[in-house]
């Protein structure tokens, strides 16, 4: 297939692409640094993929027609793009980059769409749990309404950016994303600490966590992609979620390190403001639709991915 990637350069995008070029597909990034992925995805080695520039918050009209070129004839899109939302203060001005980073582009992108001739099969778009807002005693699956935070916000505004690809007989995914676990993103940064024995729960520890390994979350993408049971929201979860708790338990104790030095809230909010609470507030989330139609997690408990994260 020929397929168009947003947001390639990130954690699960360079694995995503790696794995689809190793499918034999023709994978057309559209990358905000061309630089940066053509470095990611150099042609000796990766052949299929070809860069185009893509920043539609900046672009002129003809670096536009580039990538709406580029759109002709292609299978799926895969749209990933959106600035990091979590480790900062919502100042107005991120909260304005954080939303536009996902919202404009993806709403250039549909108008690209709606003006090719032959439309592509499927497009997944990205979204995240942070959609359902926080409880800690609600079980969430894709049918739940959404909460009313920011993050929900956000990921309310994101899916309706990409929901008029529907009205063009597109089939739509809107991938729900909990926190994805490999070798990079988020445990890149908390394992050096719990490797120094440092480690400890944060806040109450009883906040939900909800995670998916990156080999599942990639498997799981390329599913949707080509399997027409998958449409409307998933959820891009493991099956089973846990607490912040019992994340921090097995973490230690696959990184042969105690972990006794609990962070306050008080402290979280202290660094980061608002966006503290991505750390001490959570979802419990289960991908009901990937379980229904028989989706083989490869790592569906916390322990196993772990282990597999550390020890590879």
């Amino acid at each position: 297939m020929k397929i168009i990637v947003t947001g390639a350069t990130g954690f699960i995008g360079t694995r995503l692409v790696e794995r689809l070029h190793n499918q034999g597909n023709q994978i057309t990034v559209f990358a905000r640094d061309p630089q940066k992925a053509q470095r990611l995805f150099p042609s000796h080695l990766l052949p299929l993929v070809t860069v185009v520039g893509y920043d539609p918050i900046r672009e002129s009209q003809t670096d536009a027609a580039l990538w709406q070129e580029a759109l002709n004839g292609c299978d799926g899109v895969i749209n990933l793009a959106g600035a990091p939302i979590a480790g900062e203060r919502w100042t107005s001005q991120t909260r304005q980059r954080i939303l536009a980073s996902r919202v404009v582009t993806t709403t250039a992108l549909v108008a690209a769409l709606g003006k090719l001739a032959i439309k592509p099969k499927a497009m997944i778009s990205g979204s995240a749990i942070g959609y359902y807002g926080t409880d800690p005693s609600k079980i969430f699956e894709e049918y739940n309404f959404s909460g009313t935070d920011f993050p929900a916000q956000i990921c309310q505004q994101w899916e309706a950016a990409a929901e008029p690809v529907t009205n063009m007989g597109i089939r739509l995914v809107k991938l729900r994303t909990g926190i994805v676990l490999g070798n990079g993103g988020a445990l890149a940064k908390i394992l050096p600490i719990f490797q120094l024995g440092l480690g400890g729960i944060l806040g109450s520890g009883k906040q939900w966590f909800s995670w998916i390994h990156c080999d599942d979350l990639v498997n799981l993408i390329v599913t949707c992609l080509t399997d027409d049971r998958y449409r409307g929201p998933v959820n891009g979860t493991a099956p089973q979620p846990v607490t912040n708790q019992e994340f921090t338990q097995a973490l230690a104790q696959v990184a042969g390190k105690l972990a006794i030095l609990p962070t306050p809230a008080a402290v979280l909010l202290l660094v980061f403001g608002e966006s503290a609470n991505l750390l001490l507030e959570g979802q419990q989330v289960i991908p009901r639709k990937a379980i229904a139609n028989n989706f083989a997690f490869q790592y569906p408990d916390i322990t196993g991915a772990v282990t597999q994260v550390i020890k590879q």
